[in-house]
């Protein structure tokens, strides 16, 4: 069923100044060139037309000059798009979730970094990028600790591109001490000279609007817990949050309703940018040299790439980013996006993520049609350009339709802080596992074995 991969000792390597993450084993999302390697980006006919790579991608060569080894490429949902593993991983399998019963959706796109992470206790942490969710997505799904940086904090040449707007690597692990550890090195030019952590919590008043079934009364009781945990390292009250109320309040000159203003924007500037810097260039190299024909494009991408050719007009364009830049502005001066100067963020936001529903990967959705449309909690990072990261707080049993027994599947919490504040954030997160607000997860179909 699987092929064996071959990993080296973590003998032979010693940890040093100028290599922090000597033998730390990592896998990359397969939309990063690494050279000597071909890149599919989840589709056969881009692997098979381009070849091995000449150039490692910035990200990735970061990560090999601070000592890391890499042991490989990992799936990916085709060109970094939304896929269900169902009917719309085409080309190439989609990866498995090793929680629960080993059948639950694995989300993406940075589906086997996220999932390889939660599977293989040999795999320390692996690369995956977020463009809308991409890196939160599978950490809430598979419940280990990944997110996105401020839009920026590392090049993104030499990688399949999504959209520049909101393009960005991130880094999955099962530990907040290593994913702090590696966020801080990685990325080369985060502000550390912060001396407190921020003074407010803003709870978020409603879960991610990526939930859609019920919360149950244990997956709230977790949460509820895990923030007066957390109220009582910060010293501080959780304040109820809504974005929305606020922005009503607040929005000056601009529209009144913001989910209307912000709609289509993400799905506009996606689409736009991947067909444009992506698609027309691969289709027309691809009829180039194989007599005009038109490569297989797997349905979700396809449709995505259809959609922006009458939707996503470079006028249409010009407003979406219009948008972000007014929605980016009141955040960072009304909303709950503010900077502090002795913590670098006033607020640490604060939302569910996950909350132990099933999602069967058997389940089947109607055909894609066109991008994601809409706006909500999981937006605003990728609008803004805000770190965020989603951090494992416990586990919740349902009755799988698979066993037929009582399995676990994760509950998880996005937190996120403003602008450049991500070292801020990476401390805090490391801290927090250090006073046991946070635990590491093990692999497998448990985040938290010991407790069976």
């Amino acid at each position: 069923m699987a092929k064996s991969v071959a990993v080296p000792s973590r003998l032979y390597y010693t940890p040093t100044e100028d290599q922090p993450l000597a033998g730390l084993r990592f896998g990359v999302k397969d939309i990063f060139h690494v050279k000597g390697v071909g890149t599919s980006g989840g589709n056969r006919a881009y692997y098979d037309l381009y070849g091995i790579q000449n150039e490692t991608a910035p990200a990735v060569q970061r990560l090999l000059d601070l000592g890391a080894v890499l042991v490989g490429k990992m799936g990916t949902v085709q060109f970094a798009n939304g896929d269900k593993a169902t009917a719309d991983w085409v080309d190439f399998h989609a990866p498995f979730n090793p929680r629960g019963d080993g059948y639950q959706d694995p989300s993406g796109s940075s589906t086997g970094p996220g999932a390889g992470v939660g599977a293989y206790q040999w795999l320390d942490m692996a690369v995956g990028s977020d463009t809308g969710g991409s890196m939160r997505g599978p950490a809430g799904a598979s419940g280990v600790f990944g997110g996105r940086p401020s839009t920026g904090a590392i090049s993104m040449d030499g990688v399949i591109p999504l959209s520049p707007v909101s393009d960005t690597a991130g880094l999955f692990a099962r530990s907040a001490s290593l994913w702090a550890k590696v966020t801080q090195v990685w990325f080369p030019d985060l502000t550390s000279n912060y001396t407190s952590y921020p003074k407010a919590i803003y709870r978020a008043v409603a879960p991610s609007e990526k939930i859609t079934g019920e919360v149950s009364a244990a997956a709230q009781d977790a949460i509820d817990d895990w923030v007066r945990k957390l109220e009582d390292f910060l010293q501080v009250n959780a304040t109820s949050a809504n974005y929305t109320a606020l922005w009503a309040d607040t929005h000056g000159d601009a529209p009144s309703n913001l989910a209307e203003m912000l709609n289509t924007t993400y799905g506009v500037y996606i689409t736009h940018d991947q067909w444009a810097m992506l698609g027309q260039p691969f289709f027309a190299d691809y009829a180039a040299k194989y007599g005009g024909r038109q490569p297989f494009i797997n349905p979700n991408p396809l449709a995505r790439w259809q959609w922006a050719q009458t939707h996503a007009t470079d006028e249409v364009y010009e407003q979406a980013l219009h948008n972000i830049s007014i929605f980016k502005n009141w955040w960072e001066t009304e909303g709950f996006g503010r900077h502090d100067p002795e913590s670098c963020s006033e607020g640490l936001y604060i939302y569910a993520w996950s909350v132990g529903l099933p999602s069967y990967r058997n389940t089947y959705f109607a055909a894609p049609t066109g991008p994601p449309l809409g706006f909500g909690d999981t937006s605003v990072s990728i609008m803004t350009g805000v770190p965020e990261v989603v951090v494992p707080i416990g586990e919740i049993p349902y009755d799988s339709t698979v066993t037929l027994q009582a399995e676990y599947m994760p509950v998880t919490m996005g937190l996120r802080m403003a602008r450049g504040c991500d070292y801020v954030l990476a401390n805090l997160v490391r801290d927090l596992e250090d006073a046991g607000v946070l635990r590491p997860v093990a692999t497998g179909s448990r985040l938290y074995p010991e407790e069976s």
